[in-house]
């Protein structure tokens, strides 16, 4: 695991405010294990900086993910308002066609979490067998004019994000395993 801790730091030196672990390599596509903001900082915007952060060295190592499951109330609750606020931001401003999969490139939120927050939107149908995004400019304005998407405030300032992604392991062969050629 990896841990990234944030602080606030005041004239008496610095204080846990909370913090999210990550799975090294994680089979299931987490991209976090575990999140908590210490409850005298809650309602602050602390839990919704570290998804944002969560995701932008997911955007980093280029792959998508999603916090490991089951989630907490207010995990869902905070996940939920966050994957909103970032895909109304998106829909917003995009102007042309948009897939499922072009979202979940740009944000690295999977497919899966970017359906269920269309949905619950009310902004994704499904038809022919597939999910199709319905949008209106003034569907868009109604949901960020709201004070449940409203823009965190906290953000990330990613042309300040120094950082390296850990280095894979490489799969060792089992000794029993043939490729077939």
């Amino acid at each position: 695991f990896v841990f990234y801790i944030l602080c606030e730091l005041d004239r008496y030196g610095s204080h846990i405010v909370g913090y999210f672990s990550k799975e090294k390599e994680s089979p299931d596509g987490n991209n976090v294990a575990c999140i908590l903001t210490l409850p005298p900082y809650q309602r602050k915007g602390y839990g919704k900086l570290l998804i944002a952060f969560s995701y932008e060295l997911s955007k980093q190592e280029q792959v998508t993910g999603s916090p490991e499951k089951p989630l907490s109330d207010l995990g869902k609750l905070s996940y939920r308002s966050y994957w909103s606020w970032v895909l109304l931001e998106i829909l917003r401003d995009f102007r042309g066609t948009l897939s499922i999969k072009d979202l979940s490139n740009m944000t690295s939120i999977t497919q899966n979490d970017i359906i269920s927050t269309l949905q619950s939107l009310n902004l994704v149908k499904y038809w022919k067998g597939q999910h199709v995004i319905c949008v209106t400019p003034k569907l868009i304005e109604e949901h960020l004019k709201s004070a449940e998407y409203k823009k965190p405030s906290l953000t990330v300032d990613i042309t300040a994000l120094r950082w390296t992604a850990p280095p894979k392991k490489a799969h060792k062969k089992h000794k029993n395993s043939t490729s077939a050629h």
